[in-house]
């Protein structure tokens, strides 16, 4: 039986996002009057929008110093470089499907500075698990911050993501200090899986060891955590700032239990995470915080706007300055792939 080629599979694949995306809209949309949407955004203070925006840069240059800090033991890596590709990197993922920036993000920094690109793909991975234990921890600290009464369940869920994140961490502590015992773990828990399965399960093992052997020194590990603080506070602080710019005047802690929704929402496959993103900050800020639905409506589609326009264009000037376009990004992706082992 003939195997589809990546060409062939991309239509369908592109149609699945394409409805998925289609109604995540619906369920944002539905039962709200696009009239009062659009007198809530009217009505909206344009300072604190601006305000909003200036801390998302800030928050660009943060993902960059920390992504320089990680790759520090591969090789000097220009904090011009890592800001620049970052940028890229998030625009690709923002325009095209498929989280396809995570994958290019690392082959243009490894192509420019001349790093191994495996080590420097498997660094992409270390950010990621360092964010899910930032913004779990970050969120059950809030819990009793919140100004709000939330249910037993939410409770709970607080507790057990501080627990979760924190061992989470203590083992990405000690794979750093001893990365061969990640692959001897997962060689032993995929044994009785089918080859194919046990076989990309080693191959994965093998770059997120090799990405935490670049965190091998235990101490540098607990500097890149530090950054990851304040990375994740800007972001909290721009989802405040723009809920405040509509009136919806929840406490700053408040905004790390919006930003939990928001990191569901994100990880829809729908480029910047359109739909997903609206519908779940509408029902954070309504659920919670009694937010009339018009304004939330209203404030979750300029919080968009503020979180990937602006970033969107700088990362189109970057490109334009590189001789990138959206379809040579594409063309690179396969080739990013085939680089991601070693």
């Amino acid at each position: 039986m003939p195997i589809a080629s990546p060409q062939a599979r991309t239509p369908w694949r592109t149609l699945l996002v394409a409805l998925l995306t289609l109604g995540l809209l619906w369920l944002f949309f539905r039962n709200l009057e696009f009239r009062d949407i659009w007198r809530a955004m009217a009505a909206a203070h344009p300072i604190l929008i601006v305000a909003a925006i200036a801390v998302v840069f800030v928050t660009y240059f943060l993902r960059a110093y920390r992504w320089q800090a990680i790759l520090r033991p591969l090789g000097h890596a220009r904090m011009r470089t890592a800001f620049r590709t970052t940028v890229i990197g998030f625009t690709a993922s923002f325009l095209l499907p498929a989280r396809v920036g995570e994958v290019l993000r690392p082959y243009l920094l490894a192509r420019q500075e001349g790093l191994k690109p495996a080590a420097t793909f498997a660094t992409v991975i270390v950010e990621r698990v360092l964010d899910l234990v930032t913004v779990l921890l970050l969120f059950a600290c809030s819990l009793p911050f919140l100004g709000v009464t939330v249910g037993s369940q939410v409770k709970t869920a607080g507790g057990m993501a501080a627990a979760g994140a924190v061992g989470a961490f203590a083992v990405l502590f000690i794979c750093a200090g001893h990365p061969e015992r990640l692959g001897r773990w997962i060689t032993r828990l995929t044994g009785w899986l089918p080859a194919p399965i046990a076989h990309a399960a080693g191959r994965l093992a093998h770059v997120f060891a090799e990405g935490l052997a670049v965190m091998r020194d235990p101490g540098q590990l607990l500097v890149v955590a530090f950054w990851s603080i304040p990375l994740w506070l800007s972001i909290a602080l721009s989802i405040w700032l723009t809920s405040l710019a509509f009136d919806l005047t929840f406490s700053y802690a408040g905004s790390f239990l919006v930003m939990m929704f928001l990191v569901v929402g994100v990880a829809t496959p729908t480029p910047g995470g359109t739909g997903g993103f609206h519908w779940m900050y509408r029902i954070a800020v309504t659920q919670f915080f009694g937010a009339h639905a018009d304004a939330a409506a209203a404030a979750a589609l300029v919080l968009h706007a503020v979180s990937f326009v602006p970033i969107t264009i700088l990362g189109l000037v970057f490109m334009s300055q590189d001789g990138l376009t959206l379809g040579r990004l594409r063309e690179m992706r396969e080739t990013a792939r085939a680089a991601e082992m070693p």
